[in-house]
C-alpha cells in the first residue's frame, strides 16, 4: 500500500470541528484601514479577519491573499477602508460536525475558512490547513493531489484509484452518505480540472455559461458505476451572436466529455450530456423547458425529466443555474395536482423485492440469484424528490432532503430515522460490492448484488428495509394518488 492509501486514522474520523479548539473570532470595523487591519494581522499571526461590527454582524473577511491580490497587486491605497476589498462568501458549520463534514464543505465551497455556528451565534473560525495537519494523510490529501493534476493520463489514474480508497473507507464504518461526498467532490474536482484545460485549448467563452450536472452526480450520490450527466446553461445573447455562442459551448461541451470518457467517467448511454444539443442551451431556452415539463404534467414527461430536478453547478457562473431555479420554483407554485401525482407514481415504479413470504425475490444473471440495489434505493430517492418539490425544497440531495422535511413536519423523527438508515444500509451495500468487484474479481462495477454473497443478518435486514419502503410507498399512494 503506497503513502496516498496509507491514510486510515481511527481518531481523526471520530474527531468533531469543537475537538480542534477552534479560533477566536478576530474582527475589525468595516470602515477600518487595510493598513491598520494588516498591522493586526502581522501582530497576532493570523491569517483571516473578520470584518462586522459585531460578532453575531459579521459582513465579510479578508486574507493575506486578499491583502496580495487586491491591495499590493492592484496598487490599492492602505488608507482605504478594508470594506473595499473584504471578500463576502462566508461558509459555516456547527461544533458538533465531524472534521471529515468539515473539509468536504470547504472542498465543496473552496473554502479555507470555515465559521462555526451554535444556536444562531458565531463562535469561532476553522481553517482548511488547521483540519488538514490533524488528519495528515487522508483522503482529503489525495483530493488535493486531484486538484494539482492537469495531464489525462494522470487524472486517469487517479480516479483508477477510487475503488481502493473506498473500500477502505468503508471497512473503517464511514458513512455512506459522505463516501459518496467524496467520490462526488473527485469527479467534480477531475472535471474542473478538465474544463480549465479545454478552455486553455480553445480559448475563453464568448459569454458567461454554467457547466451543471444531473441525477446522482446533482445529487452527490455517485458511487463507482458512474456516467456522465451534465448540462450547459449560456447567457441570452443578441441574435448574430447566438450561433457563434452556441456553436462555441457545443464543441467546447463534446471536448470536456470525451476527456472525461477517456478518463473513466464514461459517456451517457442516454445522450444526457452537455455536447447533445438537447442539453447545452441560453438561459431563456432552458426556462421554457422546464415551463412545458412542468405544465405537461403528464406521466411520461415526469419519467423522463426527473433528473433535472436533481442539479448543481460545478463550475462558471453559478447564479445562471440559480436563476433558473428561482423560476422553476415560481412555476412549481402554480405546478397542476397532477404534476407532483405523476411524480409520486414515478417511486412507484420499483417495488421492493419481497414475495408473499416475506423472503428476498431474485432475478437470475448469469447463473446466480441477484437484486438490483440502484433500483431498491430508487423509491426512496423519489420519494424525497417528490416531497422536496411539494414543499419549495431545492436541495438535491437525499439525506439532506430528508432531512429538512423532518424539520418542516413533513416526516415525523422516526419515519426520517428509518428511511435514512435504510438508505444509507443500502448505499454501504452498493458501494462495497461495487468495490469488491473491481478490486477483488477485477471486473468492472456492477448494481447487482448476488444473495449468495450475503450473510444472515444482511439479509434478514435488507428485508426489514424493503418492509420499510413498501410501507412509504403506501404513504405516496395515499398523498399524491388519494388512492391505496
Amino acid at each position: 500500500m503506497n503513502k496516498e492509501t496509507s491514510f486510515i486514522s481511527d481518531q481523526f474520523y471520530s474527531k468533531k470541528v469543537n475537538d480542534l479548539h477552534f479560533r477566536n473570532l478576530r474582527l475589525e470595523k468595516p470602515n477600518a484601514s487595510i493598513q491598520s487591519c494588516a498591522v493586526r494581522m502581522a501582530r497576532e499571526q493570523v491569517s483571516c479577519l473578520f470584518i462586522g461590527e459585531s460578532a453575531q454582524q459579521i459582513q465579510g473577511y479578508i486574507t493575506d491573499i486578499t491583502l496580495r491580490d487586491q491591495v499590493l497587486a492592484k496598487g490599492l491605497s492602505p488608507q482605504s477602508p478594508v470594506s473595499q476589498i473584504m471578500e463576502f462568501d462566508m461558509v459555516s458549520i456547527h461544533p458538533d460536525a465531524s472534521l471529515v463534514e468539515a473539509l468536504m464543505l470547504m472542498f465543496r465551497t473552496k473554502s479555507r475558512y470555515l465559521l462555526v455556528k451554535e444556536n444562531e451565534q458565531f463562535v469561532g473560525w476553522i481553517s482548511r490547513t488547521k483540519v488538514l495537519t490533524e488528519q495528515s494523510q487522508g483522503p482529503f490529501m489525495f483530493i488535493q493531489s486531484v486538484k494539482e493534476a492537469r495531464q489525462i493520463p494522470e487524472l486517469r489514474s487517479k480516479w483508477e484509484r477510487m475503488p481502493e480508497i473506498i473500500h477502505l473507507l468503508l471497512s473503517r464504518g464511514m458513512k455512506a452518505t459522505i463516501v459518496n461526498q467524496i467520490i462526488t467532490t473527485v469527479a467534480d474536482t477531475i472535471t474542473q480540472r478538465v474544463i480549465e484545460r479545454v478552455i486553455k485549448e480553445i480559448g475563453p467563452a464568448p459569454a458567461k455559461f454554467v457547466f451543471f450536472v444531473l441525477g446522482s452526480e446533482g445529487r452527490g450520490e455517485l458511487t463507482l458505476k458512474t456516467d456522465q450527466d451534465n448540462a450547459i446553461i449560456y447567457e441570452d445573447k443578441a441574435n448574430e451572436q447566438r450561433e457563434i455562442v452556441r456553436a462555441y459551448f457545443l464543441d467546447f461541451a463534446t471536448r470536456v466529455s470525451t476527456a472525461l470518457d477517456q478518463i473513466g467517467i464514461v459517456f451517457c448511454e442516454g445522450e444526457l450530456m452537455a455536447m447533445n444539443p438537447k442539453w447545452t442551451h441560453s438561459l431563456s431556452h432552458w426556462k421554457r423547458n422546464y415551463e412545458q415539463w412542468i405544465s405537461d404534467a403528464s406521466q411520461e414527461t415526469a419519467m423522463n425529466y426527473t433528473t433535472f430536478f436533481d442539479c448543481r453547478a460545478i463550475y462558471g457562473e453559478s447564479e445562471l443555474l440559480e436563476d433558473l431555479q428561482s423560476h422553476m420554483g415560481k412555476l412549481l407554485e402554480k405546478a397542476s395536482e397532477r404534476f407532483f401525482m405523476n411524480l409520486g407514481y414515478n417511486a412507484l415504479q420499483y417495488e421492493p423485492p419481497l414475495t408473499f413470504f416475506r423472503n428476498i425475490k431474485s432475478e437470475k444473471i448469469d447463473g446466480e440469484k441477484q437484486i438490483n440495489i440502484k433500483q431498491i434505493m430508487r423509491p426512496i430517492v423519489d420519494l424525497a424528490r417528490v416531497y422536496a418539490l411539494k414543499c419549495q425544497i431545492f436541495e438535491p440531495n437525499t439525506a439532506k432532503r430528508i432531512e429538512i422535511l423532518r424539520q418542516k413536519g413533513v416526516f415525523s423523527e422516526p419515519e426520517s430515522q428509518e428511511l435514512l438508515h435504510a438508505f444509507n444500509y443500502l448505499m454501504s451495500l452498493r458501494l462495497e460490492n461495487q468495490s469488491q468487484l473491481i478490486l477483488t474479481e477485477k471486473s468492472k462495477p456492477k448494481n447487482y448484488l448476488k444473495l449468495s454473497n450475503l450473510t444472515k443478518v444482511q439479509s434478514v435486514t435488507l428485508t426489514e428495509i424493503f418492509k420499510v419502503i413498501r410501507d412509504f410507498q403506501a404513504r405516496i399512494k395515499l398523498t399524491f394518488t388519494r388512492s391505496l
